[in-house]
């Protein structure tokens, strides 16, 4: 039988969205579909290199994307020197 530990996701899925909720408080913006994407993606990406706390999440966010500025793609300039 298999036992998938449903209060550890619960658990894990908390920490993520504490960590993009304080980027969004910090920012003092609305939260979008895009950025919160984004966001999620890195808190995960962040989270898989061992990083577990929403405290140490939201400062690595913060500090990754440190406006909600910087959570805009510009895919002409982006690929411009490719």
């Amino acid at each position: 039988m298999v036992d998938f530990n449903l209060s550890l996701r619960t658990k894990d899925v908390n920490v993520l969205s504490e960590a993009v909720r304080t980027w969004y408080q910090h920012n003092r913006v609305t939260p979008t579909e895009r950025a919160t994407q984004l966001l999620c993606s890195a808190a995960m990406d962040l989270y898989s290199q061992g990083h577990r706390t929403p405290e140490e999440l939201a400062t690595l966010l913060i500090t990754r994307f440190d406006s909600p500025y910087s959570l805009k793609i510009n895919a002409t300039t982006s690929t411009a020197h490719h």
